[in-house]
């Protein structure tokens, strides 16, 4: 076994794995009962606490999403807010918008 290639390169990367890697796996259940409990006790992640986000689907300005994502990490985070602040000062227009899908989906 301590023949056998790293699975990860130096610069962390993951390699392709092969038929080989393939055959040596084995079943959890065929793990040593430690492994299978210490596995089995690695936190997993929780029920989401603040309200779910819906994804959804837009087409911005290449200068637009290439300055968002300029940002760094949490840049759809700051979009979001953005936005929620522009709905703010003018105002929710949601009464209008639906009334107009109604009316779409009635034709």
């Amino acid at each position: 076994m301590a023949s056998r290639r790293p699975l990860i390169d130096k610069e962390g990367e993951v390699r392709e794995l092969t038929a080989k890697d393939l055959a040596a796996t084995v079943p959890f259940s065929a793990l040593p009962d430690a492994e299978r409990e210490m596995l089995s006790s690695l936190r997993r992640r929780g029920p989401q606490r603040s309200p779910r986000k819906v994804p959804v689907s837009i087409r911005l300005s290449a200068d637009v999403a290439e300055g968002l994502r300029a940002t760094g990490a949490g840049w759809q985070r700051r979009a979001d807010e953005a936005l929620r602040s522009w709905l703010r000062r003018n105002g929710s227009r949601k009464s209008a918008i639906s009334s107009r899908s109604r009316r779409r989906r009635a034709a």
